[in-house]
């Protein structure tokens, strides 16, 4: 198992999370924020610093972002495990179709 970001987080990326990260698992598409379960230690310190508390563990995750577990999955599909964001920059990998199709988030103020 591990945690799984899923709806709040597209158009925020805020970033807390891949700071609050020690193992550097939080890769950056270009709408929101992917988990990469084979670097994952399940220990929930990215959780406790969501703004958006977009962030489950994956047998907590709610029903209506369920298909979030896939999306993760297809985020890191090519890649597999870069070993740190480092080494996967940020825009280096698209962002699934179904999060590029969502409506833009608008702006807060």
């Amino acid at each position: 198992m591990t945690y799984v970001i899923a709806e709040p987080c597209v158009d925020v990326l805020d970033r807390s999370c891949v700071d609050a990260c020690p193992v550097d698992c939080i890769y950056e598409g270009g709408r929101m924020a992917f988990i990469q379960p084979e670097e994952c230690v399940d220990c929930g310190a990215c959780v406790q610093v969501c703004p958006v508390e977009a962030i489950f563990y994956e047998d907590d995750l709610p029903e209506e972002w369920a298909g979030y577990t896939a999306l993760n999955a297809a985020f890191f599909a090519g890649v597999g495990s870069p070993g740190g964001t480092a080494n996967l920059p940020k825009g280096t990998v698209p962002d699934p179709a179904e999060v590029t199709a969502l409506p833009q988030r608008p702006a807060e103020d």
